[in-house]
């Protein structure tokens, strides 16, 4: 199966890490390859490193590479895991799930599809590995009505939870489409018409519950930093608040504002704001919509 992924804020990407031949460029978020790609066509002798803790991603992408002038190794980790690099020149942190996750992975990313309720990353989950069918079907109401709130700021989080505890008294909630009959049920009318689909905050809570996801970004953060040389730089995109404020707090403690002043900084922001997409790139990929770029250099 190919890759149907289509990369937001490319082009600002690639400009952003300032990039030279014979460049070594961590991706650490390979998903469908965009960005790599991009960066293999303009540049000559690149040398890409590819992370991503879903295997099959490299599967859908790798012949994209066929005919370019580069050497990409793909890792299968998560990229807070990684040790031993150095030296690299440009990293790529595109923090959205790619469209081929949410279209054809099967683990339950969207609530637009029956699917078993997974949401993990990897491709083929042990027993040892936590899944959202575990929370929903474990979990206590307040522990459920924490993350609602805290990983999708899901204001009937209350109600929400009290559904899928009562819910599960009767069966276990198994599928996708089970989660979705509970949050319909739960919440009021209104939000059920509201512009953003009324299970969209409890998905990503789920989610970002499962993969760790605000926790392995903060580590990865840390560890993409220690492994730039100096004058290279990190990209970050990110698609809601929780990770943007994340990334904004990094930025600031190593450009010096967050850690007692200039005299401290190891880094300098390079966007004062953060870049979003163009009204053209809208108008083709509207998943763009709420990505943000924000762009850091080593000094």
């Amino acid at each position: 199966m190919i890759s149907i992924h289509k990369t937001v804020l490319l082009n600002e990407t690639i400009d952003g890490l300032n990039l030279s031949d014979g460049a070594t460029v961590l991706d650490a978020t390979f998903g469908g390859g965009g960005h790599s790609v991009e960066i293999c066509r303009r540049y000559r002798k690149v040398k890409i490193i590819a992370i991503d803790q879903d295997k099959s991603v490299w599967e859908k992408a790798k012949s994209k590479f066929r005919d370019c002038d580069c050497e990409i190794t793909f890792i299968n980790k998560n990229f807070a895991d990684l040790g031993g690099l150095e030296n690299i020149d440009g990293i790529i942190f595109d923090l959205g799930l790619s469209s081929d996750q949410l279209e054809n992975s099967s683990r339950g990313f969207t609530f637009l599809k029956n699917e078993p309720l997974l949401m993990t990353m990897k491709e083929n989950p042990g027993e040892e590995d936590l899944t959202a069918k575990d929370i929903v079907n474990a979990w206590s109401e307040k522990s459920l009505a924490d993350i609602l709130y805290g990983y999708g700021e899901e204001k009937y989080r209350g109600r929400i939870a009290s559904g899928i505890v009562e819910s599960r008294k009767k069966k276990k909630i198994e599928t996708t489409f089970d989660l979705v009959n509970i949050i319909e049920h739960a919440v009021p009318a209104s939000y059920r018409k509201g512009k953003l689909h009324f299970a969209t905050r409890t998905f990503q809570a789920l989610r970002i519950a499962v993969n760790d996801e605000l926790g392995t970004l903060e580590k990865g953060l840390e560890q993409g930093f220690k492994f730039l040389k100096n004058e290279g730089r990190m990209c970050v995109i990110s698609f809601h608040s929780l990770e943007d404020r994340i990334v904004k707090k990094f930025y600031s403690t190593k450009g010096g504002s967050a850690s007692g002043g200039k005299e401290n900084r190891v880094a300098r922001i390079i966007t004062k704001k953060p870049i979003i997409a163009s009204s053209e790139e809208l108008k083709i990929n509207i998943r763009a919509r709420s990505a943000k770029l924000r762009i850091l250099e080593k000094i």
